[in-house]
């Protein structure tokens, strides 16, 4: 029999990450995280900018509206192109809407998607193959900045996503001319929990308020916040001796996808090109051996 959404959360995530949860103590203030870049730039200025800012396809934007403030999620397809169709569907069904963040550990994440506790029925759709990984073609979708030399660099950007691969030089020697590649669970990246079977993932998703990047290859990470990583270090944690379970939690009030609200109603999100001059002179000086989670988050600015 499948487990209810509830216990998977229990023994999702933690498998893998008891010995993370035990180093977080009850109550404590979440930890300490580099806040989101400040955009120098104002709306008009990145519209009259397409060199140094690019427009965020509406149906890649993901609204999550809580009780604690808006997130605004980008998507990204072709990392994950399974989950990127369910979470599409799931969000236009409406089941999101008022369940709960029940599980958030300070410091780690914030998981929700927990579709049975609030309907007592699953999302209706099936379980979905895990999608820790893709195939890049580094000529087509080369890294939009990479850290480190250009063909040896495992660390980087693909518009605007934090970005570890193999080297680009791997794929002259693959059958396919392509190299493995994923995101890495940065701070704001968002992916989805499941059980110690690797294809059970289905609702449930958890939005990263730090780096854990022992979950990379592991879990599917599909997406990244674009704004409100601020909300997401506001919702409230559970406690340690209860493996983050929450009392009375936050909740997604409704979840949407922008390119389903009348182009009036819908927030209009720019996000700083990875491959413009703007970046690459902010980025001049990193070090090539520098993790990619250890650089801010990419900026947005954002029309409502």
């Amino acid at each position: 029999m499948k487990l209810a959404p509830l216990v998977v959360a229990a023994s999702t995530l933690s498998l893998g990450l008891m010995a993370f949860a035990q180093t977080q103590t009850d109550g404590k203030a979440e930890t300490a995280a580099p806040a989101e870049a400040a955009p120098a730039v104002t709306v008009a200025e990145a519209k009259a900018d397409p060199a140094n800012w690019r427009a965020v396809d509406p149906e890649r934007l993901f609204i999550f509206d809580t009780n604690k403030g808006r997130i605004l999620i980008e998507a990204f397809p072709d990392v994950a192109p399974k989950h990127f169709a369910q979470f599409s569907a799931i969000i236009r069904s409406g089941d999101f809407d008022g369940t709960s963040f029940h599980r958030v550990i300070n410091g780690f994440m914030a998981q929700g998607g927990d579709i049975f506790a609030l309907k007592g029925r699953e999302s209706g759709l099936p379980d979905i193959p895990g999608e820790f990984t893709y195939r890049r073609d580094p000529a087509k979708m080369p890294l939009n900045f990479a850290i480190g030399p250009a063909d040896t660099a495992k660390y980087g950007y693909v518009n605007g996503f934090p970005m570890m691969t193999q080297a680009s030089f791997f794929a002259e020697m693959s059958k396919d001319g392509l190299v493995e590649s994923w995101i890495p669970h940065c701070r704001g990246v968002v992916s989805t929990a499941r059980t110690s079977d690797p294809d059970s993932a289905n609702s449930q998703f958890f939005l990263m308020r730090d780096t854990s990047q022992h979950l990379d290859k592991e879990y599917t990470a599909w997406g990244r916040v674009v704004q409100g990583e601020d909300v997401v270090l506001a919702i409230k944690a559970g406690k340690e001796s209860l493996n983050g379970e929450v009392a009375l939690p936050d909740i997604l009030m409704h979840a949407k996808v922008a390119a389903d609200l009348p182009k009036g109603e819908r927030p209009n999100v720019w996000v700083e090109r990875t491959d413009g001059p703007l970046f690459m002179a902010a980025h001049a000086d990193v070090d090539e051996d520098m993790n990619v989670c250890d650089l801010p988050s990419v900026p947005a600015v954002v029309e409502r």
